[in-house]
């Protein structure tokens, strides 16, 4: 098995992709080793010293390590635990993970149809490119709520993505929208 890695914006995360399905159409981020208690797969890379948060994209797994680790004695242990993972056989995670939305407004289905459109066919695969994922959280009054996933997550340049990237493009395409705001859960 090969398992190709690579760099994101996040200097503290690394993209490893397996050259297999990991989570198929859903994501999974688990910001620390309690969190991860129903996927062998993260629990087993927490298990790795200096490992901070494990996410579980389509058909990749970003791992951030902390300050004090060093990717080149961190990699190879993190590209170990992978191999090892994926050819034993063992399920990814044990149940789907779900993100609970906010209540949509009836008035306001027809915008956020659009919104998420527009997240899933312009704005998801750039950030999977980078290692993570955005999830649709509200919409109200104008104002789109957003979870950044996995290599975003902890990035510097998120909160300038999401507010000239991301929120300009939605302001472009739907006019109702006015601002973007990033929601931690």
């Amino acid at each position: 098995m090969f398992i190709e890695t690579e760099g994101t914006p996040n200097p503290a995360t690394l993209k490893f992709l397996p050259g297999r399905d990991v989570m198929g159409a859903s994501t999974a981020d688990f910001a620390s080793p309690y969190a991860a208690d129903r996927s062998p797969l993260a629990s087993a890379l927490f298990e790795l010293p200096g490992i901070s948060r494990v996410f579980l994209g389509q058909d990749f797994i970003t791992v951030t390590k902390t300050e004090d680790e060093d990717w080149a004695e961190l990699k190879p242990q993190v590209l170990g635990t992978l191999m090892e993972h994926f050819l034993s056989g063992r399920p990814v995670v044990n149940e789907a993970a779900v993100i609970a939305e906010e209540e949509i407004l009836p008035e306001d289905r027809e915008i956020v149809d659009q919104i998420k459109e527009l997240l899933d066919t312009r704005v998801r695969p750039a950030v999977a490119s980078d290692g993570g994922d955005i999830v649709f959280h509200g919409y109200r009054d104008g104002v789109v709520k957003l979870h950044m996933q996995g290599a975003c997550s902890g990035c510097p340049s998120s909160r300038a993505t999401l507010k000239h990237g991301i929120e300009n493009m939605l302001r472009h395409y739907v006019p109702e929208v006015t601002s973007v705001e990033q929601v931690e859960l």
